[in-house]
């Protein structure tokens, strides 16, 4: 018996932004979804826009599993995260550890498939894992947006720090069209884009 799924499904009781009132709670579940079609999108306009030649299918698996870890450890805020030296790498050991749980109660057979997707720290930093690194970003934006619209000043801040971090990826075409293109209509009513 696997318990791995069974874990994995438990992303959804996992709460994000846990030191701030949202208006629009989100779970670990539900952003991995938003991340993987993010994700999703920045690969095939890099691909068929701009002359890529992302893996699709190894980007989607990627973002899938880009916060399994939390199924063990559960979501630590960014400021605390990354508070300081000694914290920030005391929590890269809790995640690693975190990730050979998870990878652990996957039967033998299947450990090495997913070996890459639950540590993709021990491959090669790839193409693919970067673009789910700015899928995460945005994705983290998105819900500051979100969360402003509905007249959540708690979050003009984090936006504002979100929006610097992903400033510095605009210099890429795929970014730049997803940002111009689809972010515009997340401050939109359904009536408006209707």
């Amino acid at each position: 018996m696997s318990h791995f799924f069974a874990y994995m499904a438990r992303l959804k009781l996992i709460k994000r932004w846990s030191l701030m009132r949202n208006v629009m709670p989100e779970n670990t579940q539900e952003h991995s979804l938003q991340v993987a079609m993010v994700a999703h999108a920045l690969a095939e306009i890099k691909n068929n826009l701009y002359g890529g030649s992302l893996d699709v299918a190894k980007t989607l698996a990627l973002s899938l599993y880009h916060d399994a870890s939390e199924a063990v450890t559960g979501d630590l805020p960014t400021p605390v995260k990354y508070y300081n030296d000694d914290i920030k790498k005391s929590y890269k050991a809790i995640e690693s550890a975190s990730q050979e749980r998870l990878l652990s109660l996957l039967p033998p057979e299947l450990q090495k498939i997913y070996q890459p997707l639950l540590l993709p720290e021990l491959s090669a930093n790839s193409e693919e894992l970067e673009i789910v690194k700015i899928a995460d970003k945005i994705c983290a934006y998105l819900h500051c947006l979100e969360e402003e619209n509905s007249g959540n000043k708690e979050f003009t801040d984090a936006k504002k720090s979100v929006a610097k971090a992903i400033k510095k990826y605009e210099t890429r075409p795929e970014v730049k069209y997803f940002i111009e293109k689809f972010l515009p209509s997340f401050s939109l009513t359904l009536d408006v884009m209707n």
